[in-house]
């Protein structure tokens, strides 16, 4: 039986772990939050739901002492508090795991997991940390790395360290912010089994996730934001991932068959448009690179690369793009070894890139929204005629390309971080579009959308591919590699275990090539 099937009721008189009354709270431009009501029970898995930039993020930054709020009071087991800091938040029994990462790039992951920890022993040596950082990996079932520096693991395993570090610390409220968007959904099974017994204890969960379907098997109850304001609190049971999506939008959501090609689009092209050739590349994280991979990509068509994160996705991007060099192989673009040529290179020859870490390696976050905009297109005309920088062509160019990607600027002043992640990411992805005339590499372009921008991103793939470009999809979501690719690669340790045809595909196959596994044999 799953949470959403069981019936929620605490006991009479209980007391809610955590109250928010009349919270708001204002940016130059912006409602991020106004007359927020929330309650989490003890015992509870409260999903929180909304479209990006609805207030989710904001809300709990207010709770978790990272914002104050302009208006309204937080009330924890039955008394006001203001949090000034999160370590007063973490003080109160508070933990947050953010959707984008608070993990020290330069430490290990031991280290990351201690750092700040009260039960940190004052003297340890690295064996010591390492170690106990393994068993409380085992204790939660997360496969981490204790010894991995954090700058060299890929974006899933950063994602397993922070919930690591919060579920150690065993706060009495744990708020989740997309927590399964880099986990295999075994991986996620596991998370949720944890958070059940955490819950079990008198604990509680605020789940944020766009996930409907994870949200119905997770959830107690489920709160709706829209612009800012709640909309609605409903019992699991009562709800159903149709409703709550159009909750969530305000309107009806109907989800295209995105193999469609429109009448007109271009054809898959004979030659490929994009080849590696037994390409290998190492992993300084002493994880997994890529060994002796060799692919096609043909104009006109979506190549999915499907396989669990950490198995040589990140690395693969890299090599297609520019930003890592082949220890071993080569990499052509339209007939022409790209061998010795920088990301630069690879952009003014036409290969758009949307990274899977979008804040850190597809945008600068200090920097305004109309630099973040423009940088693609920044030495050239019309933001640079002549050579020389023209602030209001900049400001002209930036604007198109946020109105294209239907995301609402009220400052393209302020820096890009100040932006909803889902807002970074439609940004970075037009971005990227504009300049890929014959490749786009797309590392989990749909990762932390609400289902309505979901549908409006991969469209815009869509259209790429059928004004002839060629995409390489790189997803841990089979349902979207299926309904966009022409061919799937799965990849395993670095290595590409299997090409198949979308139109003939075994999910059985797919199950077992991401496992490292053929139906006749297990891969050594």
């Amino acid at each position: 039986m799953t949470v959403a099937e069981q019936s929620f009721t605490p006991p009479p008189g209980t007391a809610p772990i955590v109250q928010l009354k009349g919270i708001a709270k204002y940016f130059p431009g912006v409602v991020a939050n106004e007359n927020v009501d929330l309650e989490v029970m003890p015992g509870e898995i409260h999903a929180l739901l909304g479209e990006n930039g609805a207030g989710k993020s904001t809300l709990m930054n207010i709770l978790t002492g990272i914002y104050q709020a302009d208006a309204g009071e937080i009330i924890i087991d039955g008394y006001q508090k203001e949090f000034a800091t999160p370590m007063q938040a973490i003080a109160a029994g508070i933990g947050m795991v953010h959707q984008h990462f608070k993990l020290v790039q330069a430490f290990t992951v031991a280290e990351n997991i201690h750092l700040g920890w009260s039960e940190t022993p004052r003297r340890a040596s690295k064996a010591v940390l390492e170690n106990r950082t393994d068993e409380l990996a085992k204790r939660f079932n997360l496969d981490i790395r204790a010894g991995a520096t954090v700058s060299d693991l890929s974006t899933g395993e950063q994602q397993r360290v922070e919930i690591l570090r919060v579920l150690a610390r065993e706060a009495r409220l744990l708020i989740l912010d997309e927590p399964t968007a880099v986990l295999t959904p075994a991986e996620a099974r596991e998370l949720f089994r944890a958070l059940r017994e955490f819950v079990a204890e008198g604990n509680a969960v605020i789940f944020i996730s766009h996930k409907l379907d994870e949200v119905m098997e997770i959830s107690d109850r489920i709160s709706i934001l829209r612009g800012g304001r709640k909309i609605a609190t409903r019992q699991t049971r009562d709800c159903d991932p149709h409703m709550l999506a159009n909750l969530m939008v305000g309107r009806e959501i109907v989800l295209d068959d995105m193999r469609h090609r429109a009448e007109g689009a271009a054809q898959v092209s004979v030659e490929p448009v994009l080849v590696l050739d037994n390409v290998s590349v190492s992993s300084e994280s002493g994880g997994n690179g890529l060994a002796n991979v060799s692919l096609k990509l043909h104009a006109g068509e979506i190549l999915g690369i499907a396989g669990v994160a950490g198995n040589g996705q990140r690395e693969l991007s890299q090599v297609l793009t520019g930003v890592r060099s082949a220890s071993s192989g080569q990499v052509i673009v339209d007939g022409k070894s790209m061998k010795g040529a920088n990301a630069a290179v690879f952009a003014a020859f036409g290969i758009g890139h949307i990274p899977e870490d979008r804040l850190h390696s597809g945008l600068a976050p200090a920097l305004s929204i109309t630099t973040n905009a423009v940088m693609r297109e920044y030495g050239q005309a019309p933001v640079s005629p002549h050579g020389i920088y023209n602030p209001r062509s900049a400001y002209r160019l930036a604007r198109e390309i946020a109105e294209a990607a239907e995301v609402a600027i009220p400052d393209y002043g302020m820096p890009v971080r100040n932006l909803s992640g889902g807002n970074q990411q439609r940004l970075v992805a037009r971005r990227e579009m504009r300049i890929a005339d014959k490749v786009l590499i797309a590392a989990y372009p749909s990762r932390g959308l609400d289902v309505g921008a979901i549908n409006t991103m991969l469209r815009y793939i869509v259209e790429l591919r059928d004004a002839g470009a060629g995409i390489v999809l790189i997803s841990e979501e089979l349902e979207e590699l299926l309904n966009l690719s022409d061919r799937i690669a799965v990849l395993y340790e670095g290595r590409i275990m299997g090409v198949v045809d979308n139109d003939n595909l075994d999910i059985e196959e797919i199950g077992l090539l991401m496992g490292g596994r053929t139906a006749a044999r297990e891969v050594a």
